[in-house]
């Protein structure tokens, strides 16, 4: 996402993302097809085509993109909807998870692209 953001708003290919970030077609195709149907990202077809963020990089947070790939924000299973038992510690977990979450929407990512 960050590549993206950094291109934005010109469209990138899988094969230019995958070399540049060292990570294979595949499991971008993979990735990518989350990030679609989430609407983070577009895409074009044609010769000319690729990827694209939606939005721009100062409206994506990054927390979005975390709980797209990742699931929920949650450092314990337990800090989840999951949990029957809700242990003593499950108190901590749950504000930690609440925290670790706060600090993720709260950057964007424009915040993580290095411009000259």
């Amino acid at each position: 996402m960050v590549n993206l953001a950094e291109a934005f708003p010109v469209q990138k290919n899988l094969k230019s993302v995958s070399n540049e970030e060292n990570i294979s077609i595949k499991y971008l195709e993979q990735l990518f097809s989350k990030l679609k149907k989430a609407d983070l990202i577009i895409s074009s077809k044609g010769k000319s085509g690729g990827y694209t963020l939606s939005r721009k990089p100062t409206q994506i947070k990054v927390g979005e993109v975390v709980e797209i790939l990742e699931g929920p924000i949650a450092p314990m299973g337990c800090a989840g909807k999951a949990c029957a038992l809700k242990c003593v510690s499950s108190v901590v977990w749950v504000k930690l998870g609440e925290q670790i979450k706060k600090t993720l929407y709260k950057i964007k990512l424009s915040d993580l692209i290095h411009r000259n």
